[in-house]
C-alpha cells in the first residue's frame, strides 16, 4: 500500500528530474543532524543552536582527553584517529591500509570522499572543518597536526602547515617537471624566459603546414571575407606534430581541427 500511494506521489510529481521512493526514518536522522547525508538535510529540523552545543561539548571533551597526555602521545591519538576515520572513508577494514605520510589523492581521494572525511571528524570530534581540508592538509600526518593544534586552540593557517611539512625530508609533493608552448619558438619555460629577458619577437610569418593557402589568404582589404590583411602573427608553431592515426582522426581531419586541439593532442 506504501509504495502505490508513493507511485501515484510520483505520477502528481511528473515535471521532476529523476524521482526516488524511499522511506525515511527522520527520527533517527535528527539523532546526529551532522552526519546526515547532504540530500537528505532537507528533512531534518534541527536547530542551529542545538548542532552548536552538541558540536561544542564533543570538542570540549576531546580537547580535554587531548591535554591529559603527553605531547607525543597528542600527536599519536589524533594520528590514529584521523587514519581510522581516512580507512573508514575509503572502504578499508583496518587503519593499517593508511601510512601516516602518504598523500591523500594517493590514496583515492576525491571531491566527495575529501568532504565525507571532513563529516566524519566534524561527528567524532566535535568540530567545524573547512570541505578542503584533505587539499589544504594533504597526508594524514598533516591533518593530524592542525586538528590537534585546532582541538588545543594553536591553530595556524593552512599554508603555514603545508610549509611546515614541506621541509621534511620525505616531502610527498614534489615539482616533477614544468611545461609551456607559445608563440615564438617557446617551447618550455626556459625558451619562455629568454623571450621575455631579451624582450624578443614572438610575431612570425604565417606557417606553411596548417593546409592553408597561404599566398590566397593575404588581402589588403581588411573588409574582404575569408582574407587576413597582414601576413604575420603570433602563431603556434609544430602545432601539426602530434599522431593523428593513434587519436583514430583522418588525415584530412587533422589538416582542419583547430591548432589548439592538435596542440594539445
Amino acid at each position: 500500500a506504501q509504495g502505490l500511494e508513493l507511485f501515484d506521489a510520483a505520477g502528481v510529481l511528473a515535471s521532476e528530474a529523476a524521482l526516488v521512493p524511499v522511506r525515511v526514518d527522520t527520527a533517527t536522522l535528527r539523532l546526529r543532524p551532522e552526519t546526515t547525508p547532504l540530500m537528505l538535510r532537507g528533512l531534518v529540523r534541527v536547530s542551529n543552536r542545538r548542532q552548536a552545543d552538541a558540536g561544542t561539548h564533543r570538542s570540549q571533551s576531546f580537547a580535554r582527553t587531548l591535554l591529559r597526555l603527553e605531547p607525543a602521545e597528542q600527536e599519536a591519538r589524533v594520528l590514529e584517529l584521523v587514519r581510522i576515520e581516512v580507512a573508514s572513508t575509503l572502504g578499508h577494514t583496518s587503519s593499517d591500509a593508511i601510512k601516516p605520510r602518504q598523500a591523500f589523492t594517493d590514496l583515492g581521494f576525491d571531491s566527495l570522499t575529501a568532504v565525507d572525511l571532513r563529516n566524519r571528524l566534524n561527528a567524532v570530534m566535535g568540530l567545524r572543518l573547512p570541505a578542503t581540508l584533505v587539499f589544504d592538509y594533504p597526508t594524514p600526518a598533516a591533518l593530524a597536526g592542525f586538528i590537534r593544534a585546532e582541538v588545543l586552540g594553536t591553530h595556524s593557517e593552512p599554508t603555514a602547515a603545508v610549509g611546515t611539512t614541506g621541509t621534511t625530508a620525505d616531502d610527498p609533493i614534489v615539482i616533477i617537471g614544468m611545461s609551456c608552448r607559445y608563440p615564438g619558438g617557446v617551447s618550455g619555460p626556459k625558451d619562455l624566459w629568454r623571450l621575455l629577458s631579451t624582450a624578443g619577437d614572438a610575431v612570425t610569418g604565417i606557417p606553411s603546414d596548417r593546409g592553408w593557402d597561404v599566398d590566397g589568404l593575404f588581402d589588403p582589404d581588411p573588409d574582404r571575407p575569408g582574407t587576413s590583411y597582414t601576413r604575420e602573427g603570433g602563431f603556434l608553431h609544430d602545432a601539426t606534430h602530434f599522431d593523428a592515426e593513434f587519436f583514430g582522426i583522418s588525415p584530412r581531419e587533422a589538416v582542419a581541427m583547430d591548432p589548439q586541439q592538435r596542440l594539445l593532442l
